[in-house]
């Protein structure tokens, strides 16, 4: 058998670096050697400098921005190591880009988290690992098995010591999010309401009621991600407005595109506390009301138990 035969092997594309690291510090493994770079007239390049025959080979790669480029790299990745003769290949995908564009809204759009789902599978991952998807149902449009892990053991921890027994409301900001809301109201015995959001076109909100009692109380706005931040801080100006006393936002991915900086700093928000499921720009670095929380142990343990052949479903907890 060869040294290399079932062998935990990570690599990483250029979106996910200090991610993967991160992850393979507490694997207490080296990150696989791989070149990941661009031809002068944009295409990218991919190729590996290690042999991976018949090794357990993980690509971590978000499809966050620049979203297009990302994700060319990952299929190029996984289309490598499929020629390479790697055993298995898991696709780690922390943040799935295209996955608000799950369902037809309009006629003559396409469905590209579908369209996404079939060119990964197509370039050879045996399996998906990511986390909070956009929409659950996105497990479904694979035909290859999918973890969908939850950032809420992470948030949740970092939240019951900032929040410390203060009266607290969690606050979903539209009706889709009630259920993320509602278990995180649950775990920290704390009170829900919803924003009743009425959109007037495609991130931009138009009128926001407020579903719940918030005044004297500490308003915790959950969402599954936060990308131009609009909704998010129209949604505080309303918490501010109804009497909450204290204004947090929570989320799982920091897109953080387009104003999104200008509008936190000027938004009665006292933090956005985020994961690193996604990098953030230099601007968003420097923003001193984000906390960045590190999700490396839980995608580092999922990826030690997925090679293990052993349950992660304690993970989900």
């Amino acid at each position: 058998m060869s040294q290399h035969q079932d062998e935990l092997k990570i690599f990483a594309g250029n979106s996910n670096l200090p991610l993967a690291r991160a992850i393979c510090q507490h694997l207490k493994i080296p990150l696989g050697q791989a070149t990941v770079d661009t031809f002068s007239d944009g295409e990218s390049k991919v190729e590996v400098q290690e042999n991976v025959r018949g090794g357990d080979v993980f690509v971590i790669q978000s499809t966050s921005a620049p979203g297009n480029n990302n994700l060319m790299e990952l299929l190029l990745m996984l289309d490598a190591f499929k020629r390479a003769s790697a055993k298995r290949i898991t696709a780690v995908i922390p943040y799935y880009g295209y996955a608000r564009q799950d369902r037809k809204v309009a006629p003559r759009v396409p469905i590209s988290a579908k369209l996404v789902a079939d060119l990964i599978t197509t370039a050879g991952a045996s399996r998906i690992l990511t986390m909070d998807l956009h929409s659950g149902q996105i497990q479904g449009f694979f035909n290859i098995p999918v973890d969908n892990l939850y950032a809420t053991p992470v948030l949740l921890q970092y939240l019951k010591r900032r929040l410390n027994h203060h009266e607290v409301t969690i606050v979903s900001p539209d009706a889709g999010g009630v259920e993320r809301a509602r278990d995180f109201a649950t775990r920290l015995d704390a009170s829900l309401a919803i924003i009743d959001k009425r959109r007037a076109g495609p991130n931009v909100v138009a009128e926001m009621n407020i579903i719940g009692e918030v005044k004297g109380q500490t308003a915790v706005l959950l969402d599954d991600m936060v990308d131009t931040a609009g909704t998010l801080t129209i949604a505080a100006q309303a918490l501010k407005r109804e009497g909450a006393k204290r204004i947090l936002g929570c989320c799982t991915h920091p897109v953080l595109s387009g104003p999104a900086i200008q509008k936190i700093n000027e938004s009665p928000l006292e933090e956005l506390i985020a994961t690193n499921s996604v990098p953030l720009s230099p601007e968003a670095q420097s923003c001193k009301k984000i906390k960045l929380l590190s999700v490396a142990h839980l995608i580092g343990e999922a990826i030690r138990r997925t090679h293990e052949e052993r349950s992660i479903s304690s993970l989900f907890d």
